[in-house]
């Protein structure tokens, strides 16, 4: 009976060894399931934030590109030559009914224009003005147009 009650014991503390280690094991992976857990919480958070980064980081490259636009609108604006629009301001008094047989002088200097000459009535001289000012890269007009006196 010694030896069954040894092999009773054996396989019982066979068992409980099992046991104990099946039981330290899952507390094992509990605490790898947590620190994993941990570990995917803060990778998210990480994500986030980098997100939230390149989202200020976007928003600066687009405040810098319509900044830069700006600027090159300007700039461009700027360079178109006294002769380009000079030569557009005409374009524009032969393409108005009331203007092409006109004889009106156009200079321009720094975006700033004069108009000299005679137009047919007041509201051809004004109408001149309104033509030169639609011109990009024109800054002011000056118009000195004289009214045509008819009699």
């Amino acid at each position: 009976m010694n030896r069954i009650t040894s092999s009773l014991q054996a396989r019982f503390a066979l068992v409980g060894a099992v046991a104990l280690a099946a039981a330290l094991t899952a507390c094992g992976r509990h605490d790898n399931e947590r620190t994993a857990g941990q570990k995917l919480d803060g990778a998210i958070a990480d994500a986030k934030q980098a997100g939230a980064d390149a989202k200020v980081e976007a928003a600066r490259a687009v405040d810098r590109a319509e900044t830069g636009l700006k600027n090159a609108r300007e700039t461009a604006s700027e360079a178109m030559s006294d002769a380009a629009i000079v030569t557009k301001i005409n374009a524009a008094l032969v393409a108005d009914d009331r203007l092409k047989a006109t004889r009106i002088e156009v200079r321009a200097e720094d975006g700033r224009v004069t108009l000299t000459g005679t137009a047919p009535d007041a509201g051809s001289q004004a109408r001149a003005t309104t033509l030169a000012q639609a011109v990009q890269g024109v800054r002011s007009v000056d118009n000195q147009l004289v009214v045509a006196r008819h009699g």
